[in-house]
Parts: structure tokens; sequence; C-alpha cells
């Protein structure tokens, strides 16, 4: 162990994160305090009576020397605390499959360091054997009253380059969003040791925020471009090819609402400053605004389906939490994609910009067409209202026709016809059971749209049409204010039978069964149960709710809209099979067109520019 002073030699890696009003307050995902020890979030420390412990082996705050060992070739690490009184410090390993081990364990004064100075405490050892790759983290137990206001993970290793970043935001219509938004980054860029190398861009598809704020007054490293709406895949697009302009060597695509801790981004632009390979990307993780202490999803793989992976992982369990973050840290494989609500790129990588999805699939797409070398960051995390919440006749309708299309013009997702037409009944049957008719009308419409070629993207980009044609069909499956002359069916909490649901699923969920109709269950279903197919068996009429419990609709079994609705697919699958061959032809010949930078330049009315020169530069 060697403590000392602050030294110039030193970089800071990873700093600590706190709880955040507004954020994320789930205080278990920071810090887990025991005994006589209280933690202060407006003031960003804890505080201590003797014998009270603060462990900092959570998701946000432990260091993976595995991921930056191997990405980054970290051969040099130290730990520095800062704050008041004396501690027992304990740094543990934990590895894949292998017992924790105990690296560190100390009696520790901070009178011991130069005033304002942090301790630092030498973990350059446990880079190299006999120890093991994994996640490394500190716990504190006060021998007297004291505090901890600061820790960081830092590093002897020189970065490899100083990345210039742009954070690219979209936003239609989100004018409060983006304001705060805004004074956020404002606020961040005052104290931030990166700030000269960020910038934010916010692509405005409404056409809006001018009527509402003066935009004169905007600091200089935010901007603000008025765009034609073609959706996330428009401007998204939009900020690539204005940070392409500025001359940024990276660009981070984020939702409006910024619902991140602004560490995320220190943490993420260390990364790539480290990184070994110019092409390392990062993927931010999302929670779902319902949950905040579970994982929704810690990046996701695409074949035939997205498959969000680590989905319910519950952070506030240290096993859990260690399990998912070990689980994580290997190379993502091929087919892995990152959400647009955070994601970071080195823009000489994007080969490939959007195909004109308008939105949903465009980030899938976007991340398989190109060769990103993308990596996971414990802690680097978006918190999002759940898509469960935002599911709804046009959602279907935009993730069938991304999916099929995204076989049909990508050589790596060959499967052939059936495999895709398979898609599209697995999303026929998701939908009927639980009697969601629109939404099947308007799978067979994305069904219609695919078959129709790639040209139907490039003439439809802003999709007005359909959304215009789902929007009318939208009936039963519309949200409906819940007042309190509403009269709810009870809540169906837990599945039926096993031998109950299997003879349901025979039947179609007595869609087989004459007089189902009157014979069926009516029941109500709540926010968190809406993806939930196990719970509908034996339902002929189910009410939904919201997470809020303020909206709420209601499907009913039809016989007759349900097989309207199959003999509208069955004509669509026939004639997908039928031009399967020619449909590949035609999506492959234009996917490099539709996803080339003059492509996008003329679609959105930006004039050609040579490619800038990126500001990137090795240090």
């Amino acid at each position: 162990m060697a403590i000392g002073t602050l030294s110039a030699s030193y970089s800071t890696l990873q700093s600590l994160m706190w709880p955040e009003a507004g954020i994320c307050t789930e205080r278990e995902l920071y810090v887990h305090t025991d005994g006589p020890a209280a933690l202060s979030i407006s003031k960003r420390e804890v505080q201590f009576i003797a014998s009270g412990t603060a462990d900092f082996g959570t998701w946000f705050n432990l260091f993976n020397t595995e991921k930056w060992k191997r990405e980054c070739g970290l051969s040099d690490l130290a730990l520095e605390l800062q704050g008041e009184g004396t501690f027992e410090l304990t740094i543990t390993l934990a590895a894949q499959d292998r017992s924790w081990e105990t690296v560190l364990t100390e009696i520790v004064s901070f009178e011991e360091a130069a005033q304002d100075e942090p301790l630092r405490f030498d973990l350059q050892h446990i880079l190299s054997e006999p120890y093991t790759d994994g996640l490394v983290f500190f716990a504190l137990k006060a021998m007297s009253n004291g505090k901890l206001s600061d820790a960081r993970w830092v590093s002897r290793d020189e970065a490899k380059r100083s990345p210039s970043l742009n954070l690219a935001v979209t936003t239609f219509r989100r004018e409060e969003a983006v304001a705060r938004t805004m004074k956020r980054f404002e606020g961040y860029m005052s104290t931030s040791v990166i700030k000269d190398h960020l910038h934010l861009t916010v692509t405005d598809n409404g056409q809006t925020l001018a009527e509402h704020f003066d935009l004169s007054t905007l600091p200089s490293f935010i901007s603000v471009v008025p765009n034609a709406n073609l959706g996330g895949a428009g401007g998204f697009t939009r900020g690539l090819l204005e940070t392409r302009d500025r001359g940024d060597s990276h660009c981070l695509f984020m939702d409006d609402d910024a619902s991140i801790h602004m560490e995320s981004i220190e943490r993420t632009w260390t990364f790539l400053a480290y990184a070994n390979d110019p092409n390392t990307a990062v993927s931010g993780a999302m929670i779902s605004e319902a949950r905040r202490w579970a994982i929704w999803e810690n990046g996701a793989l695409f074949f035939e389906r997205c498959r969000p992976l680590f989905m319910n992982t519950d952070l506030r369990d240290p096993s859990e939490m260690t399990e998912m973050e070990l689980a994580a840290t290997p190379s993502v494989p091929r087919n892995f994609y990152a959400g647009w609500w955070y994601f970071a790129f080195p823009v000489d990588a994007a080969n490939h910009l959007a195909f004109p999805f308008f939105v949903r699939g465009d980030d899938v797409s976007f991340s398989l067409a190109n060769a990103f070398n993308t990596v996971t960051l414990n802690g680097v995390v978006s918190f999002q209202e759940s898509f469960t919440e935002k599911e709804s006749p046009l959602t279907w309708y935009l993730d069938l026709r991304s999916h099929m299309a995204h076989h049909l013009s990508l050589p790596d997702l060959e499967v052939g016809k059936w495999r895709v037409l398979k898609i599209a009944v697995w999303f026929l049957l998701r939908n009927l059971p639980r009697m969601h008719y629109n939404s099947i009308a308007a799978i067979n419409l994305a069904m219609e749209d695919v078959i129709s070629g790639p040209d139907y993207f490039d003439r439809n980009a802003d999709v007005a049409a359909r959304r215009s044609d789902i929007k009318a069909l939208t009936k039963a499956e519309a949200w409906q204010p819940l007042t309190p002359d509403v009269v709810l069916p009870p809540h169906r909490e837990n599945p039926t039978p096993a031998w109950h649901r299997t003879l349901m699923k025979l039947t179609l969920n007595g869609h087989l069964l004459p007089g189902y109709k009157k014979l069926g269950k009516k029941i109500l279903l709540t926010g968190p149960q809406r993806g939930y197919i196990g719970v509908i068996w034996g339902a002929s009429e189910i009410t939904y709710l919201n997470t809020e419990r303020t909206k709420y609709y209601t499907v009913r079994h039809s016989k007759a809209e349900a097989w309207q609705a199959l003999r509208a697919f069955a004509r669509n699958a026939r004639l997908f099979v039928r031009k399967y061959d020619a449909l590949v032809k035609s999506y492959r010949g234009a996917y490099g067109t539709m996803t080339s930078e003059p492509y996008w330049r003329e679609k959105l009315g930006m004039q050609h520019t040579p490619e800038a020169k990126h500001k990137e530069a090795a240090e």
C-alpha cells in the first residue's frame, strides 16, 4: 500500500456517482450503509459515527478491471479518497466463478494526508498475477466520527486520444424536456474537467424551439438545429452530420430529456480516450422509470427478434448485480446493438448512417451495419419510460417492418423466407390471444409496406400517411381517461394453472371455441402486466390500466375481427413468400445508397460539404 498526495501524473478514470433527485434516488444502487452512517445527497457525502459502514460495491461505483485491461490496456490503478476521520478500508476483488478476494484491509486516517489532498492507495499489483481480472470495489468502517466526501479510481497510464464529443439530442415538440436538458448540461459544463471537449447539438424536428426560447442567448457550447420531422432516424442522422461538419471525433446520441447522471458523460469520454481500438463505442443501459432499481436492458441482441440483455436484474442485490456485470464484461457478439437513448461512437466508423425507418429499428441496423467495437460501462444508463407503456398499434407496425427489413437488407442476417415470415407470425400470435385486433391490422399494413420494397421507405420517410391510417384504425386500443363512473373488472394478478393455459393456447384463447365471448372471463391488468401474455388465457374481455392508473382501454373477443385480420395476414404471407428473392435483391441493392451521407444530406436539405477534419488528437 502507498499513501500520498495528489500528483499531476495521475488522471481520474472513474469518479463516484451519487443518488440524484429527478434521476434516481434508489440509494442501494450507489452505496450500502449500515449502522451509524448517513448519506447526504445534496452534499454528495457520507457521514459516520464510530462503527458506521459504507460499502461502494454497487453497479454505479464498482470498477471493472477486466474490461479496462482488455479494452484499454490498463497497467496502473489506484484509489483516491477524500474525507475526515479514521477508518478501516477494505478493497475487494470479485472475479467470475471464484471466491471474492480481499486485496487490501488497512486502518487509514485522513489526517495522514496533506490538507485538502486525498489519500491514495496503489492497486497496480492487482492488475497482474496471481490476481484474477474482475470487479473491484471498496468499503469503509468508521473508527471515529468522520466523513467521505469523494472517491475516484485513478491511473498514471496516458490517454491515447482526446476525443471531441458532440452530444446529439433529437426532440419533437417537447420544449420543457429540452429546456431541462440544456439547463442541466450548462450546469455540468460550469464544473466539468472535460468541458473543452464537449458540445450539445439539439435537433429540433418540430421546429418549435425558436418560438419558445431566445436561442441567441444560448452558450456557445449549445446549438439548436431546425430539422424536417423524419423521426429519430432523421433527427439523429442530422446530429451525426452536424458532428462531422463541426469536425468532432465522436458523437453521443441521447434522448431529449437526458435522464442520465451527467457523470455518465465523463465516464464515457474517459473510456473512449483510453481505448486501444479507435472504433470503440459505448452503449448505455436502460432502466424503466417505474422500476428504477431494475435493469430493462444492458445492451441487446437482434436475430429475428430483439432480445434485451439482463432484463429485470435487481441492482439492489449485490449478487444479482455482480453476476450481471461479470457476464457483461466479455466482448459483445456481432449481433449486439445499442439503443439510441445513449450511444457514443466515433464518427469515422459510421460508414452506414441510419436506414429511413422514422423510429424503431434505426438503432438496430446502425449497430449491425457498422464495425463498432461496442462496450457497456457500469453506471452509464438512461432512465426511460417503459417500452411496454409505449406499446400501441403504431409501435407494432414500426417494429415489424424494421424487423423484416433488417433480415432482407443485411447479408449477415440471412435466414431464408420462412424464418423471416416466422417473425411476422410471432407478432401476430402475440396479439391474437390478447384480442388486440387493431394491432393486428397495423401488422398487416407493415407487411404490405415491406413487400412494397425499399422505395416505400424512401418515399414515406416521415410515415405521415401510415400514422394517419393507424390513428384512424386504433379504436378499442386507444387510451381513455379513467373517470369515477368506469366500473373495472376484477384484477388478475397471476397466471391460471398450466393445464388451463395449454388448453386455451390450443384454442387460440377461445377463437376456435363457439360461444366463447360469453364463456370467457372479464379481467383487469395493470401497467407492468401489459406485455405479459401468461395472464391473459381464459379471458374474453381485458381492461388495461396504465402505470399511473389514470387511463384505460378495453379489448373484447370478436371472431369476426379475428378472422378478417387472419385472412389479410394469409394474403400478405403468400405474397411475401412469392416475392422474397426479389425483395432480398432490392433491399440489399438499395441499403448502401439509403444509408449514405449524400442520400441523407439531400433528404434533410443539408449542404454537401467536404468531409470535415476531426479534432481527435493523439496525446
